[in-house]
């Protein structure tokens, strides 16, 4: 994956503008068969709407330099170059961003694509515009030793130039929305990696900023080109749907409508359908089929006010049934991306369950356009409004993460940890929200509090009372943090750390502070390994050539400091110079040439506490007391499945190379998810008696779901639940099938 903007232009390699020129004339004579006038009418009739006569003026300055610029320049579908910087430019007038950010969209190729320098952006057009399309552009045509530091690369001057200016984003978002849809004229398989690159890391983006119209329609696009079959089954299926459910939509719609205009509440109510891609996810993570997926339509309740909001929700629950645990109160504590709106369920006619969202005008706007509704560029963060002022702290925060991240992969790995917005919501003492990702620990508050309240952390309460650092919280609890100016980082904290800022800040410290030591701990931990392997720990210097190239550290000292701090395992670093110097004479005994595979030596102990350098397969959840294979990936990090893992066998097949033998540490100190799928029947009460038992078995329980059968009678529930290995899960699971109302228990793989 290339995280640069796709390149809808003929290939050429010009050197100069001059001749680059002539290149794109040339292209432009064999392209399209049809040429295609490109029109800034429709641009300039939006910005009229709400920018000054003068700004206006130096908007049309930008768009006649960049068509001068890209003149004979075509994309791929034919047209001329200059309409997808006018679309772009378009898409940003559409919320209304300032005369410099338009003037941006409309130059954001110029620098890369036609040797514009930033100084004559600047003599032209300010320094501001300049600094923006700087942002924009795309890195230079280096040489990086792989694709991961590339992409790494990309990401990191993106999310950088979002940091200074939000407004960097806002346009990179409204450019690959652009791009995105005018993908059918790429081949295939650029298509599919643009539609991954886009899913992975621009659709997140989009709903960590609140844009969340952008946000469902990218996802759909990018769904489109890497599943087309898929989608367009799924259309189908919709299509038919909506004309079978026509009538029942009709129905309620009238009827919600009918009974809040008797209430005397002024509201707005009108259908919503999902988008093909939440349908999808839908079905793929409750193994569900179409017909099974009830809630294909929802409703929306746009009020006058804050109390209307409640004033409906009331009414409608005295209209339809609402669904029990169904209900969530977004207005009260909104989303990490300022998202506020009341959620509820209800039994509709015909035993239906309607999704409803209620929301006033103002959050109506926010939900849909996030950071930049009511667009208001800051003169200082007193202008800024409260959604503006929580993004630009986000994105503060990214500079800190980069001051304290010693190279790009590591960034990418911290950052896109927190764009994903399932977020846990607890109080400070003072009773100050503070939004976390799922999952994350007491001391990953600390650290999003303040850098150095979680460099020396020593104790923390939860609800008054004392808890482990690493306990992790739930919505609601209020943390106090001790600290001592003292105490420092211990390297086992990056085993449990969650969010990118404390996971970056500890590895700096033990980078900056520690270092010597480091460095020592991990050249003996290295020679430690490969003695046990019979190799001389004193490596020629062919083979340590070698091993900095594929490993992408510029030095021994680096990758010693690496290893001391845990970002990598010295077991595994030690297999990869096993595999290096397998055909050098001399360097391993001859029982060892030619006829070992790193999978017969000696297995690498694995502890569950390795931090980032192992992970346990989301696949198969791999427990202690389970048979486990390990993958080496590319990275040099290893991958845990559990020998039976049919994911893991189809990927063995393929790679057989990668994979070596690994087994459980005697001293496991933390606890491991485990997946458990339970059939009960659908009575009163069943829930919470699983609950119970499940709390007194000593577990505890991180996820939970329910899936009913249209009878009504059996209920699925699924847990994923945290245990300390298959003796404490079989143990639990002996519990369960005494409990009355469930017929069965499993543990479920993928």
């Amino acid at each position: 994956m290339n995280l640069t903007t796709p390149d809808l232009t003929p290939t050429h390699t010009p050197k100069t503008r001059a001749s680059r020129a002539a290149s794109k004339l040339q292209d432009s004579a064999t392209a399209a068969p049809a040429p295609v006038v490109a029109s800034v009418t429709l641009l300039v009739n939006k910005l009229a709407e709400y920018l000054s006569p003068s700004e206006l003026k130096k908007v049309k300055e930008a768009y006649r330099f960049s068509d001068e610029m890209h003149l004979g320049q075509v994309r791929r579908s034919g047209e001329p170059y200059i309409v997808h910087p006018i679309a772009v430019a378009e898409i940003c007038a559409d919320w209304k961003l300032d005369a410099q950010a338009i003037m941006a969209a409309l130059l954001h190729d110029v620098m890369e694509d036609q040797d514009v320098k930033k100084e004559e952006l600047i003599e032209r057009f300010g320094a501001p515009v300049a600094t923006l399309v700087d942002g924009l552009s795309k890195l230079e045509k280096i040489e990086f030793q792989s694709l991961i530091e590339a992409q790494a690369e990309n990401f990191r001057k993106m999310l950088l130039a979002m940091a200074s200016d939000v407004r960097v984003i806002l346009i990179k978002l409204a450019d690959r929305l652009h791009n995105m849809r005018t993908l059918e004229h790429m081949a295939p398989a650029k298509k599919r990696r643009i539609a991954a690159e886009t899913m992975e890391v621009y659709v997140p983006i989009a709903h960590r900023l609140g844009l969340n119209n952008i946000y469902r329609e990218l996802q759909d696009l990018a769904f489109s080109h890497l599943y087309p079959m898929r989608y367009r089954t799924l259309a189908k299926a919709v299509k038919a749907a909506r004309g079978n459910r026509r009538e029942v939509v009709k129905k309620i719609l009238e009827s919600v409508k009918n009974t809040l205009a008797a209430a005397e509440l002024a509201a707005e109510v009108y259908g919503r359908e999902k988008t093909l891609y939440g349908i999808y996810r839908k079905m793929r993570s409750k193994h569900l089929s179409f017909s099974q997926v009830l809630d294909v339509y929802g409703f929306r309740v746009v009020v006058e006010n804050f109390a209307g909001c409640y004033a409906a929700l009331g009414t409608l629950h005295g209209l339809y049934k609402p669904m029990p645990g169904k209900f969530k109160d977004y207005i009260a504590i909104r989303k990490l991306n300022g998202y506020q709106s009341l959620h509820t369920t209800l039994i509709g006619p015909y035993g239906t369950p309607v999704e409803f969202q209620i929301r006033t005008q103002e959050m109506h706007r926010t939900a849909e356009s996030g950071v930049a509704a009511h667009w208001l560029y800051k003169n200082g963060d007193s202008n800024l409004t409260d959604l503006q002022q929580r993004t630009h702290s986000w994105l503060q925060s990214l500079l800190d993460i980069q001051l304290q991240t010693g190279d790009s992969a590591e960034f990418l790995e911290h950052v896109k940890v927190d764009l994903f917005p399932d977020s846990v919501y607890v109080f400070t003492p003072k009773s100050k929200i503070i939004a976390l990702p799922r999952g994350a620990t007491a001391l990953d508050f600390a650290y999003n509090i303040h850098t150095g309240i979680g460099d020396h952390t020593v104790s923390v309460a939860i609800n008054n009372e004392q808890a482990p650092l690493r306990t992790e919280l739930h919505n609601g609890d209020i943390v106090e943090i001790v600290t001592d100016p003292d105490s420092r980082p211990s390297p086992t904290w990056l085993s449990f750390v969650r969010t990118g800022k404390a996971r970056s800040a500890i590895r700096h410290h033990l980078r900056t502070i520690n270092l010597n030591e480091s460095v020592e701990l991990g050249q003996e931990l290295l020679a430690q390994a490969l003695m046990a392997l019979n190799i001389n720990p004193d490596l020629p210097q062919p083979t340590i050539e070698k091993l900095l190239n594929e490993s992408s550290a510029k030095s021994m000292d680096e990758l010693y400091a690496e290893i001391g701090i845990g970002k990598r395992m010295a077991a595994l670093v030690a297999r990869h110079i096993f595999g290096l110097i397998d055909d050098e004479p001399g360097m391993l005994p001859s029982s060892h040439h030619h006829h070992l595979i790193p999978a017969e030596l000696d297995p690498v102990t694995i502890y569950g506490s390795e931090g980032v350098s192992v992970q346990l397969a989301p696949c198969c959840l791999p427990i202690p007391g389970d048979q486990i294979v390990g993958q080496l990936r590319r990275d040099q990090g290893l991958v845990v499945h559990t020998s039976d893992c049919m994911p893991a066998k189809r990927m063995r097949m393929k790679e057989p190379e990668r994979w070596i033998a690994v087994q459980w540490g005697n001293e496991l100190n933390r606890r491991f998810d485990c997946r458990i799928r339970l059939l009960i029947n659908n009575e009163k009460g069943i829930l919470a008696r699983v609950a119970a038992e499940i709390g007194e078995s000593d577990t505890n329980i991180s996820y939970v779901g329910m899936d009913e059968d249209e009878e009504h009678v059996m209920t699925q529930l699924r847990f994923t639940i945290q245990v300390k290995d298959r003796v404490h899960l079989a143990h639990l699971i002996r519990n369960l099938r005494g409990v009355a109302g469930v017929t069965r228990v499993e543990r479920e793989r993928a």
